[in-house]
């Protein structure tokens, strides 16, 4: 892999991440466009690669959101932060939807004419759509329509509690699909649950902490397979770029709840989806 592919997929990667226009929908299109995907059909592109990147935006929200990490740490000992130490369990219960999905297995017929099975997780089934570009552009539409969604429903403010913590964490579960935003499907879920915009989007920050961890921890053995003297260099570059860029997605996110323009970005996620599809299905 070269380096400057290496890092323009960082740059997207950490702009997408969060900015509520789905990163893995953007890492599979422009992986495609590079060359660094099979097209169209082929072997699955290198996963070890997004969960680096991945990496790179964790540490983002890490570094951004550090003094309220301090603080909820400091709450697991301290009386008097009852709110920090709310919010642990909370993001422990958001938690929840992405691991059911990824662990609980179902029976998958493979092939519908020999009757052939195999058990497989939902989180399994819904990657497969990682290989096809023009999915992956219909679910970026799919996105828009999410984040215009609260600007039709009629919302009653409520406090951040369990039911708009798991509301929030269905939302990120979802998003386990190339082209659905986790970030916007989870901040939306908030939003429709009356929770406060600018504690919906920092709780769907703090959110990916233990979903980007998760992810690490269920390719630790395809980790050693790809770590070598030829990937480290352009995995480097990759997890900088979007750690650098990430710091700065982030702080646009926050402004833009802040100003009640959240929604704005359906209109690119429309449009990106528009052009993939008419770009993907002539290409094939």
């Amino acid at each position: 892999m070269e380096i400057w592919k290496a890092i323009i997929v960082g740059i997207v990667q950490g702009l997408a991440e969060f900015l509520p226009i789905s990163s893995s929908g953007h890492i599979v299109l422009t992986q495609f466009l590079l060359g660094m995907r099979p097209f169209p059909d082929g072997a699955e592109g290198d996963v070890v690669f997004e969960v680096v990147l991945h990496l790179g935006t964790l540490l983002s929200v890490l570094v951004y959101f550090w003094p309220r990490l301090w603080n909820m740490t400091k709450s697991l000992w301290t009386k008097d932060m009852e709110e920090d130490r709310r919010w642990i369990g909370l993001l422990a219960l958001a938690t929840l939807p992405a691991v059911i999905l990824v662990i609980t297995p179902i029976k998958f017929t493979s092939n519908p004419e020999t009757g052939i099975s195999e058990k497989v997780t939902l989180g399994d089934i819904f990657e497969r759509a990682y290989d096809n570009p023009v999915v992956v552009s219909c679910l970026l539409i799919v996105t828009g329509a999410l984040l215009l969604a609260p600007r039709f429903i009629r919302i009653k403010h409520r406090e951040l509690g369990w039911k708009g913590s798991l509301a929030m964490g269905i939302g990120q579960a979802i998003a386990i699909l190339p082209g659905i935003s986790r970030s916007g499907s989870s901040i939306t879920a908030g939003l429709i649950s009356g929770v406060d915009p600018k504690k919906a989007a920092e709780f769907s920050f703090l959110m990916s902490i233990p979903a980007i961890a998760g992810a690490v921890v269920f390719k630790l053995d395809e980790f050693k397979e790809k770590f070598n003297s030829e990937t480290i260099a352009p995995y480097l570059a990759g997890a900088v770029s979007a750690f650098l860029v990430g710091i700065f997605a982030v702080a646009v996110v926050m402004a833009a709840i802040k100003r009640g323009k959240f929604q704005y970005f359906a209109y690119y996620c429309f449009a990106a989806g528009i052009a993939g599809i008419l770009y993907f299905s002539l290409a094939a």
